[in-house]
């Protein structure tokens, strides 16, 4: 297929893939996080789709400072299989870090990233592969139904995606995670956008080329508890909003001149009433409400400066997205 676009030795990340080894045709990234229970389950199903699909490929699993024994069952898996791949974070740096290690590291013609939780169904891959194979450069899964979540999490994933859609200049697919396939170029792309605050899923669509959905039904959690409670899901949200959105900001600019008018505006209805000898704008009781009021929604903007300024100063620094304290399967292997 022309859309495939296998990566050179050259441009492979040097604590990775060996020059000599043929790559894999698919790549599969799963982050964990306390995932011990699950992660049997999760290798036996990605197995049986795969192999029983007759395709090449390598499962990466990235350990993101797991505090129960994640890393002792990986261990064992890539002991009984050397597709199984691991990277050991030296502490946790997020869902979204351990997303981009994953493909930093893999060396597949097309990357899928699935979350270890099996909400996210392996048999999906097929056709995310199916559909690749057809010419999409990206394929996302569309989540047409949610099983076991609650109201709440339906409803503020609702609003997210469909404000987030308006409020930005990306085409950010509505009702999807992070559970896609990239191909080659799309991950090559991806990799040079370095940011510290990520939002893959908006950077896999910022990026453009051809992409696609599959429909699938997203099911509860084979074992565990979340990894996402509400603050978690709210700074989500935030560096989403932030990454690719000026809108926060410019709320600022247009509320500052909605007062101004509607200061005008009270200013001539006040002098009216006092030449025409109303009373009803004596005493302190209205000026208090009103400095109260334009105080809070000054210090409102400035917290929203603050985010977007502490967000240049973590890029200013300069420091590395996540640091690999182990490194399994790889060519140069880190311990």
């Amino acid at each position: 297929m022309d859309a495939i676009q296998t990566r050179e030795p050259d441009s492979r990340p040097a604590s990775g893939s060996a020059a000599d080894d043929p790559s894999p045709m698919v790549s599969i990234v799963a982050p964990v996080y306390n995932e011990e229970t699950i992660l049997p389950e999760l290798y036996r199903r990605l197995t049986a789709v795969v192999d029983g699909a007759g395709e090449s490929y390598e499962l990466i699993l990235v350990n993101d400072g797991s505090q129960d024994r994640s890393l002792d069952v990986m261990r064992d898996l890539r002991a009984q299989d050397p597709r199984v791949k691991v990277i050991n974070f030296s502490r946790n740096f997020g869902h979204q870090v351990a997303i981009t290690a994953g493909t930093d590291y893999a060396r597949g013609d097309a990357v899928v990233i699935i979350d270890a939780d099996l909400q996210d169904p392996p048999e999906v891959i097929l056709d995310m592969v199916k559909r690749w194979r057809e010419g999409y450069d990206v394929v996302y899964a569309v989540r047409a139904e949610r099983e076991g979540e609650t109201w709440f999490k339906e409803f503020t994933a609702n609003v997210f995606y469909r404000l987030i859609t308006r409020i930005t200049n990306v085409d950010i697919p509505m009702d999807t995670g992070d559970f896609r396939l990239m191909d080659r170029r799309v991950v090559d792309t991806v990799q040079q956008m370095r940011e510290q605050h990520r939002f893959m899923r908006g950077m896999s669509s910022w990026v453009g080329f051809r992409q696609t959905g599959v429909e699938y039904v997203r099911r509860q959690r084979y074992a565990g508890e979340t990894k996402y409670p509400f603050r978690k899901m709210l700074k989500f949200a935030i560096d989403g909003i932030t990454s690719f959105s000026y809108l926060p900001l410019q709320l600022a600019t247009y509320f500052g001149f909605f007062i101004a008018s509607l200061s005008l505006v009270g200013i001539v209805v006040t002098i009216i009433l006092r030449l025409s000898g109303s009373t009803a704008f004596f005493g302190q009781a209205s000026t208090l409400v009103s400095v109260l009021f334009l105080g809070g929604v000054q210090l409102i903007f400035l917290g929203i400066i603050g985010e977007y300024l502490g967000r240049i100063y973590d890029e200013v620094k300069g420091r590395p997205l996540y640091i690999v304290a182990e490194a399994l399967g790889f060519d140069h292997e880190q311990r």
